[in-house]
């Protein structure tokens, strides 16, 4: 697995854009980040060069314009934040992390179906 850069939770919105299109302009990352809050053109440009310089982000230039496109996968960073997570806040025990979370948010029978289905598949 790749080393995973830090992303900020900001930068990560854009990542999210990004996995979710596949190669893009910045205007059409800014586009998808408009579709769920509005952002400010220099505010995502700007967070777009520092995962750039993080090599979060990947870019070519096509014309006038840059393409950009992942340079960690969604896969990768979901895994590396989920385990860095669970070790900061659970000290990396599972049982801890599932508990609190069954305990502390409201899960619909169809939401407590599907986790019995995941836990009994790891039998």
């Amino acid at each position: 697995m790749k080393k995973i850069p830090r992303i900020s939770d900001t930068e990560w919105q854009i990542m999210k854009v990004v996995w979710s299109r596949g190669q893009c302009t910045a205007n059409e990352i800014l586009e998808g980040l408009n579709a769920v809050e509005k952002w400010h053109p220099k505010t995502a440009r700007t967070l777009i060069g520092r995962l750039v310089k993080k090599r979060a982000l990947l870019y070519k230039e096509d014309g006038r314009a840059y393409a950009y496109k992942s340079g960690i996968s969604e896969d990768d960073a979901v895994s590396h934040y989920s385990q860095s997570f669970l070790e900061r806040v659970f000290d990396g025990g599972l049982k801890p992390m599932l508990a609190h979370f069954v305990q502390t948010k409201k899960l619909s029978g169809s939401d407590l179906r599907e986790l019995r289905g995941v836990l009994d598949g790891k039998q």
